[in-house]
C-alpha cells in the first residue's frame, strides 16, 4: 500500500502534467466540491468548477506558462483522512510559497484548500 504523503505527492506530480498539457477538465478529480483556492495576488475562487474554469481561461491565454509546485513537505493528521502540503511554485515568470489542504475522500486524495502567495525576486 503507498503511504499516504507518496500518494499526495504523486497526485502533485499528475496535476503539474495536467497543467503542462493544458487539460483542465481532468483536474476536476483533484478537487473537493467546495474546495477553496487564494491565487498568488489575493483572489479567492470557490468551489472545483470554478477552479477549474480559471484553469481552463489561462490556458488559453497567449504565452500561458505553466505552473509547477514542487511540495517541500507532507504532513498527515493523526486520523489519517486530512494532511497539509507545503512548498514553491513558478509559473509565468513568478513564484512563491503554497499551502495546500488534502482530504481523503472515497479513497482518493483530493484538495480541500489552496493558498498561493507569489514572491518577488
Amino acid at each position: 500500500m503507498t503511504a499516504p504523503e507518496d500518494a499526495i505527492r504523486a497526485r502533485r506530480r499528475l496535476t503539474n502534467k495536467l497543467i503542462a498539457g493544458r487539460q483542465a477538465a481532468r483536474l476536476r478529480p483533484f478537487f473537493v466540491a467546495e474546495a477553496r483556492l487564494i491565487t498568488g495576488d489575493g483572489g479567492l475562487i470557490l468551489g472545483a468548477k470554478a477552479i477549474v474554469e480559471a484553469f481552463s481561461a489561462q490556458f488559453r491565454e497567449p504565452g500561458f506558462a505553466p505552473y509547477v509546485r514542487t511540495p517541500e513537505a507532507v504532513m498527515l493528521d493523526q486520523l489519517g483522512d486530512r494532511a497539509a502540503e507545503t512548498g514553491h511554485w513558478t509559473g509565468n515568470g513568478m513564484s512563491g510559497a503554497y499551502m495546500a489542504c488534502w482530504r481523503k475522500v472515497t479513497g482518493q486524495w483530493a484538495i480541500e484548500s489552496e493558498l498561493f502567495v507569489t514572491l518577488s525576486g
